[in-house]
């Protein structure tokens, strides 16, 4: 079967705003089986307020709260309209909120019964002045992350502390058991003059404890490509080295153009296939 566990619609603030019909066809034509729908959940108005930085990284993180029926109702209506010819799942991104766990569990809570599919990813970490996006420009990232924590090899730490707690969490009944981008502070590694191929052991450790509560929870992991796209990137999250250790413990992992538009999808498809 094959499938894209991993993609947004014209709900996306910070997306190419092509209509998710357009990208549906376009993955029909590609041959896809099935095609997961997870636009980015609203984030928290509490937890917005204890965020700093470029504030563009915040305020186009997500959909809003007021989108949510005309999400679903689209989403259903495309769900139907192409049934026969592909099997599409509707849910969310969920971001995990360090400290905001309550506010997601509600959320979860409340929608989580009209989705099927999800990812929970970790986009924003403590940092400078507050909460700081992980992946909004590499400038950024390193003024409210890299030189917060004193470094690109601690802040890589804290991120993928955050990921373990993210899969740790109580978030109740309709938490995701897809874990998103585990590297994504990977994304502007050779700004830092960084690589994939050279962690340091420290790392390669928080790496392991990860997969071994993965594992454990018997979760899926998003292999997403987008990564492959970003020119201080140039690989997937996660990289070679730990798919090989999640290929080991022999964790699922689940395919993600990770698409925002309609030229994203199937992009490194054939690299997932060579895994």
């Amino acid at each position: 079967m094959k499938r894209d566990g991993h993609t947004h619609t014209e709900f996306c603030p910070h997306g190419t705003h092509d209509d998710v019909e357009e990208m549906i066809l376009k993955a029909i034509e590609l041959d896809f089986d099935e095609y997961s729908i997870v636009e980015h959940a609203p984030l928290s108005s509490e937890f917005m307020k204890n965020t700093a930085g470029n504030q563009e990284a915040v305020t186009t993180a997500s959909m809003s709260m007021s989108d949510l029926p005309y999400y679903f109702k689209k989403m259903n209506q495309m769900k139907k309209k192409y049934a026969s010819d592909l099997l599409i799942h509707i849910g969310f991104e969920v971001d995990y909120l360090i400290g905001y766990e309550d506010f997601t569990r509600d959320f979860l809570n409340e929608y989580g019964p009209q989705t099927d599919d999800g990812v929970l990813s970790l986009h924003f970490l403590e940092g400078q002045d507050g909460f700081r996006s992980i992946d909004f420009t590499a400038e950024d990232y390193n003024e409210g992350i890299v030189q917060f924590y004193g470094g690109f090899e601690q802040a890589q730490l804290a991120y993928l502390e955050g990921v373990k707690q993210s899969v740790e969490a109580d978030l109740g009944a309709f938490k995701p058991r897809r874990i998103g981008h585990i590297s994504l502070c990977q994304k502007f590694q050779h700004f830092f003059g960084a690589d994939g191929r050279d962690f340091s052991g420290e790392v390669v450790a928080e790496f392991e404890a990860i997969l071994a509560l993965v594992k454990k929870r018997d979760y899926e992991l998003d292999f997403n490509t987008a990564g492959l796209f970003k020119p201080l990137c140039k690989e997937t999250y996660p990289p070679k080295e730990i798919v090989t250790l999640a290929g080991a413990l022999e964790i699922p992992f689940v395919y993600g153009s990770d698409s925002h538009g309609v030229a994203d999808i199937g992009r490194g498809y054939n690299t997932y296939c060579q895994k």
